[in-house]
């Protein structure tokens, strides 16, 4: 909620409603054509459609590790929202600093890309160098990780090892968190199991985009992270 309420700060401050400075000061300089709170009438065929899981993994059991639905033989999935009859189509009531947004992995690759390169893009500055730095280490005290703070499991994920920055989650101990990955890595997921992550250390970043809620439904970003530091030879 922390972000949300820095929403509403931000149009206060910048006296713009959120989706108007977030195209004016982030979108448009970063070239991310497909970025909003709702979709456009000319950009809904190219908009995908959200599923739930046809039994099971309800969002009550988010925060526990037990959730993952794997039977054998599968399970098959329910439409949840599509795409002509979102409510995504409408722009919301409430525009929240934390979430709500609409994009595509290009877009969303370029703000990554911003961050990779502390903070600038094509001759676009951002932020500074120095607030990417500060914001993508453990900010709890003491240097104590998620687990340390509160409840050990988040969606699919252990918070052990995890800290916290200014926005996003940081790996500050990668062995502790028993998932293949590099210390200073920092990131962040949504609701329908899609992530994504800085690793400075080996100069990339992943974006994943899927339709399936809740996050933890399959471990997809668990086993991604994996797939992509296995193809790395050098």
């Amino acid at each position: 909620m922390a972000i949300d309420v820095l929403g509403r700060l931000v149009e206060i401050w910048s006296k713009q409603p959120l989706d108007e400075f977030f195209a004016d000061r982030i979108f448009q300089p970063l070239g991310m054509i497909d970025t909003a709170f709702h979709v456009d009438v000319d950009k809904i065929h190219r908009f995908a459609a959200c599923y739930d899981p046809s039994e099971g993994g309800g969002m009550s059991g988010i925060n526990s590790q037990h959730t993952h639905i794997r039977k054998s033989g599968g399970v098959g999935i329910k439409l949840n929202d599509t795409p002509h009859r979102s409510h995504y189509t409408k722009a919301p009531k409430i525009l929240s600093g934390g979430g709500g947004l609409t994009s595509t992995i290009g877009d969303y690759g370029r703000f990554c890309q911003m961050l990779l390169q502390k903070g600038e893009l094509d001759g676009a500055r951002i932020l500074g160098r120095k607030t990417v730095e500060f914001m993508t280490v453990n900010q709890l005290p003491n240097n104590k990780d998620m687990a340390a703070m509160g409840q050990a499991v988040w969606s699919e994920s252990s918070t052990e090892g995890i800290g916290y920055g200014l926005g996003m989650a940081v790996v500050i101990d990668a062995p502790t968190t028993q998932v293949i990955r590099s210390t200073g890595e920092y990131f962040w997921g949504g609701a329908a199991s899609t992530a994504f992550w800085v690793d400075p250390a080996e100069d990339l970043f992943v974006v994943l985009m899927t339709q399936l809620i809740p996050s933890s439904f399959y471990p997809l970003r668990n086993e991604l992270r994996v797939a992509t530091y296995q193809a790395l030879t050098n």
